[in-house]
């Protein structure tokens, strides 16, 4: 993984887990699509954001361990 690209995972992150808070895998995985889309948008290839594990993971980890406003830990 790039520094650009785990740059733009971590903003991307930021930005998007709120809205797939308590989704389930099939939202996760509609997420990863649109985080590539995303990040070809912005001229990054998904090779800068691939590192050594999954994205979907990532984001379903993400998703899980979101704790946003009003949510209980």
């Amino acid at each position: 993984m790039t520094t650009r690209g785990r740059e733009f995972l971590e903003r991307w992150l930021a930005d998007n887990v709120p809205d797939v808070a308590g989704a389930d895998v099939i939202s996760a995985g509609k997420a990863t699509d649109k985080l590539f889309a995303d990040a070809q948008k912005q001229g990054i290839e998904g090779a800068e954001i691939v590192g050594t594990g999954s994205v979907y993971e990532t984001i379903l980890d993400a998703v899980a361990h979101y704790h946003g406003p009003g949510l209980a830990d």
